[in-house]
Parts: C-alpha cells; sequence; structure tokens
C-alpha cells in the first residue's frame, strides 16, 4: 500500500484513533504498511510481528 495515498492515511488514522495506539505501535505499523498488499495484508503482517494490542483489537 502507498502510505501518501490519502485512503491509507485515513485508515491508518482510524486504526490509531480506535486502538489507542502508543508511538511504537504506530512506527511499526507504518513501516508494515508499505510492505502490506492491502488492509487484510497489513492485519495478518501486524500478527506476524507480535503487537498484541493489534492482535486483539483488529
Amino acid at each position: 500500500m502507498n502510505i501518501n495515498d490519502k485512503s491509507v492515511l485515513e485508515m491508518l488514522n482510524k486504526l490509531i484513533a480506535i486502538n489507542r495506539l502508543n508511538k511504537t505501535q504506530i512506527l511499526q505499523m507504518v513501516n508494515l504498511v508499505s510492505i502490506s498488499n492491502d488492509f487484510n495484508d497489513l492485519k495478518e503482517n501486524l500478527k506476524w510481528e507480535g503487537s498484541k494490542s493489534f492482535h486483539q483489537n483488529i
């Protein structure tokens, strides 16, 4: 996914707000966006990275 795409940024902002992510989680998510093909792929990548808040809330 393209981090510069408006719809991607809106989705990321929603995830940050809904899950009340901390700085580390936000950075982890931003790093994974560029290697993810779509939202479902991003969720899977986050699970592989072991982030508990993503694993429980998404």
